[in-house]
Order: C-alpha cells, then sequence, then structure tokens
C-alpha cells in the first residue's frame, strides 16, 4: 500500500506549510520574494520540502479504490487498503531546521502495522525549501510498504503571471527530488508481471492553482504517473481541513491498471 501512504505524508506536509507560512519571512528584499506557495496541497503521492515545525500536530487518513493486483473495491473485505498517520513537527526551519515525526497504520482493518518516518526542513527563502526523510521505519511486521530514504526540493514560482499579489502566494509550485526504496524498486506483483525490478529513483511533482479555489496536480514517484486535485477548507484561522484525491498508476510501468484515492488531513499549531 506504499501509494497510499506516500500521499498522507506528502499531504500532511504541505498542510503544515499552510500553517507555518505566517512564520517565515524572506531575508532578500525585491519584488515577490516574501510570497509563499499557496495552501492548497501539492503532490499525490511523493514528498514535498515543506514540512511540520513550530510545535504542530497534524493526522490524516485517507483510501484507495483497491490494492494494485486485486480485485473489487477500497470498501471489500479482502481487496481494499487504506491507512492513517498522526505526526508531530518541531523547530525552526528558517532559522535553522525543522523536523518532522510521523506515525503511520497501514492497514485500519487490524491496525496493528506501524511505521515511523522522519523528515527534516529547511526554508531557503523565495518560496523555496529543501528537506531530506526517511521512510516507512517499520514498528511491526506484516506491510510490503519498502524502507526508503530521498532528498527533495520545492519551489513557488515568482514570476509575474503565477503569483497572487492579493493574497502573497504563488500559483505554480513543483518539486524534484531522489530517493531509495519504494522510488525505485519495483514490487513482486510488478517484476513477476514483467514490469521490470526497477523505476527510476527520481520523483518530482507540480501543482498549479486554478480559479483562487484548488490545485490540480501531477505527480512521478519513480515507478508511475499520476493525477488529481487539492483543496483546503480553512474552518476557522487556525483549523484547516485538507482534501485531496486523484487517480494514480495512469501509465502501465507499475500496477495493474488505474486506481483512485482520497485522503483528508488537518493539523494545528500548539
Amino acid at each position: 500500500m506504499n501509494i497510499v501512504i506516500k500521499k498522507y505524508v506528502a499531504a500532511a506536509a504541505t498542510l503544515i506549510m499552510t500553517l507555518s507560512a505566517g512564520k517565515l519571512h524572506a531575508e532578500v528584499p525585491g519584488a515577490y520574494t516574501n510570497f509563499l506557495p499557496n495552501i492548497y496541497g501539492k503532490s499525490l503521492t511523493t514528498p514535498v520540502a515543506w514540512g511540520a515545525a513550530y510545535g504542530t500536530v497534524f493526522a490524516g487518513a485517507g483510501i484507495e479504490s483497491r490494492a494494485p493486483y486485486s480485485h473489487g473495491s477500497a470498501f471489500s473485505n479482502n481487496a481494499g487498503d487504506g491507512g492513517a498517520i498522526i505526526g508531530l513537527g518541531v523547530g525552526n526551519p528558517v532559522d535553522n531546521l525543522g523536523l518532522q515525526v510521523a506515525l503511520t497504520q497501514y492497514d485500519m482493518s487490524k491496525w496493528d502495522r506501524y511505521g515511523m518516518s522522519f523528515h527534516v526542513h529547511h526554508y531557503l527563502g523565495s518560496a523555496s525549501s529543501i528537506a531530506v526523510g526517511a521512510q516507512n521505519l517499520m514498528l511491526s511486521s506484516g506491510t510490503d510498504s519498502e524502507q526508503s530514504y530521498y532528498i527533495v526540493y520545492s519551489k513557488g514560482v515568482l514570476s509575474p503571471a503565477f503569483v497572487n499579489t492579493d493574497n502573497s502566494t504563488t500559483r505554480l509550485h513543483y518539486s524534484i527530488g531522489a530517493g531509495s526504496g519504494q522510488y525505485g524498486n519495483k514490487t513482486p506483483d510488478d517484476i513477476r508481471a514483467g514490469k521490470g525490478k526497477h523505476g527510476t529513483y527520481v520523483f518530482g511533482n507540480i501543482a498549479y492553482e486554478l480559479f483562487n479555489q484548488f490545485n490540480v496536480i501531477t505527480d512521478w514517484n519513480g515507478m508511475n504517473l499520476n493525477a488529481g486535485i487539492s483543496k483546503t477548507f480553512l474552518i476557522s484561522e487556525s483549523f484547516p481541513i485538507v482534501i485531496t484525491a486523484g487517480a494514480v498508476d495512469l501509465t502501465g510501468y507499475s500496477g495493474d491498471g488505474v486506481r483512485y484515492i482520497v485522503a483528508v488531513g488537518t493539523g494545528i499549531t500548539l
């Protein structure tokens, strides 16, 4: 269930960037240097370089329509897949580093498959950030999620065509990174299906804001192409809800056909 779990982590990181944005300040004067990425999700299945900080607690959950190489819907007894995540961010990514720590539950039907992830990030100024991380450091057995490490750079594009001067945000955002494990190693099912043993080990995502309402997203996770949308609803100034939905495995490089994912996340700074 690697795809869904990676998706939760990406959604949570983008959410926490939203909560922490007011604490980020550009050091270099000039047009648009104090702008930040918009408040909607930036990725479906890949990391972004933003992350939790300043004592922020976050949580998320989601499902996919079916697991790869299975049959039925996400609500059937033997084909569905889903998970949940809860985490904490500390530190100051502007002056030094932010650290995001998360506990992931990989199977909501049994609640006995757990793993940890760590994400260290630093704000570079001018709507950009860099991060390194480790995922799926297992605390239990019985999951197909592979221990993985990555580095990623994220950037909000600061050009007149892609900024919103009303709220000082960027409409276009991208990330590029490289990783091990799930970013380059095909599953045994993929290998048996003749889809090779390795992916690209390079991943990336692009998000663009439409109509000042939500982002359209596409990403490549080292194995396959995915696309979707994300919207943040501000229940109050300090209580956002992020909803992201998409279609994954759009090409034939992994899996056995297109699947669908939906996830929701929230967080609060203590």
